[in-house]
């Protein structure tokens, strides 16, 4: 298939083949595919939460408004970002710089002071609302990433994110957790599995201006 009949192949997965799961190569890819993510200044404020254990899998359901596919997946993703955002992620960023590509500290220090007073003026609250929009790029590359290698998911912002942060612990890793999506493959009998995709014509969502 190409890229366009991939992304006409996917959907929002209702229900999920229990009996399949993914292979150790296929999430080996998600996990490069979301470390490869455009984030803003490259900074990558973002983490992913790879979960393959049925307990807490069944335990996240109850706070996911009961939606079985949590449960029903190969694994589930959970896409989180800092807690408390500081110029230190701007440090190791530009460590990692000079680390791969050996640039010179004359190069780098004008853009390091720059992005350093960037975050200094920001308070916590639009550093989280800064990164968690780029949680969302993060989504659709998986998504897209997902539908070229024929994986199944359903991406969630319906879940209650203080309640995975305390299952999964992570206020200890300083994060926060943003968006869930199950990945596995789709069950024979989900009632949306042959339906016709339903969007706009291209013509009515698509402007161009020559």
């Amino acid at each position: 298939m190409n890229i366009i009949d991939s992304l006409k192949w996917r959907y929002a997965v209702k229900k999920f083949d229990t009996e399949k799961q993914l292979s150790q190569s296929q999430i080996d890819t998600l996990k490069e595919a979301f470390n490869l993510t455009a984030t803003s200044y490259g900074l990558q404020p973002l983490k992913l939460v790879v979960i393959k254990n049925k307990e807490i899998q069944k335990e996240l359901v109850a706070h996911s408004w009961n939606q079985p596919q949590v449960l029903e997946a190969s694994h589930l993703l959970v896409i989180c970002t800092k807690d408390n955002y500081t110029t230190h992620e701007v440090k190791n960023y530009f460590n990692l710089v000079q680390k791969i590509r050996n640039t010179p500290d004359s190069v780098i220090q004008p853009f390091k002071e720059f992005l350093t007073a960037e975050i200094e003026k920001k308070t916590q609250e639009e550093l989280f609302l800064w990164n968690k929009n780029q949680a969302y790029i993060a989504l659709g590359n998986l998504m897209t990433v997902c539908a070229t290698e024929k994986i199944d998911a359903c991406p969630m912002e319906g879940f209650i994110p203080e309640e995975y942060d305390k299952v999964l612990n992570l206020k200890a890793q300083n994060l926060k957790s943003i968006l869930a999506l199950p990945v596995g493959f789709r069950a024979n009998d989900d009632y949306m599995k042959d339906l016709p995709k339903v969007r706009k014509e291209t013509n009515q969502s698509v402007i161009e201006i020559n």
